[in-house]
């Protein structure tokens, strides 16, 4: 399956009053190549394996395949992840026909917050919000994997 996606920062708080849903996520990555990141992800009580393959030239689509599995099976692969667990609550906003899924960190990326919204294609329309900032699709560094390596508090302006 292909992702199509846009990334955005997130300029206010805004969004929380918004949001119809929040899940804390605790998750770690297996690999973190370009070419092939394995994530391993635990949503609430529902586990996940995740794997992503390069994302395209702009950014906007790379190929995505998710498994759900179980909580403590997860809980077991998070141990045998690299350094570097991302801690986050995702809320989820509806916007006209788009979900947004706004992170908000923790941890060693406390501070960043960052919205997604997935699309059909690389050129469909959405509304964008009033809370949404600066688009950073395709910007590797806000990519969870590339966090994981390397957090926003150490991050150098």
């Amino acid at each position: 399956m292909i992702e199509i996606e846009r990334k955005f920062l997130v300029k206010s708080d805004g969004f929380k009053a918004e949001a119809f849903k929040q899940t804390r996520i605790i998750q770690g990555f297996l690999s973190t190549d370009k070419k092939r990141t394995v994530r391993v992800r635990i949503k609430g009580e529902d586990g996940y394996l995740t794997i992503k393959g390069e994302s395209s030239k702009n950014g906007l689509s790379r190929f995505e395949w998710e498994k759900k599995i179980p909580k403590q099976e997860a809980e077991q692969l998070l141990e045998l992840c690299k350094k570097g667990v991302i801690d986050k609550i995702r809320y989820e906003v509806k916007v006209d026909n788009h979900t947004f899924e706004i992170d908000e960190f923790f941890g060693e990326n406390e501070g960043l917050v960052v919205a997604e919204v997935e699309l059909n294609s690389e050129t469909e329309d959405y509304t964008k919000p009033n809370w949404l900032g600066t688009e950073v699709t395709g910007i590797t560094k806000y990519y969870n994997s590339q966090l994981s390596e390397h957090p926003y508090t150490l991050w150098v302006e």
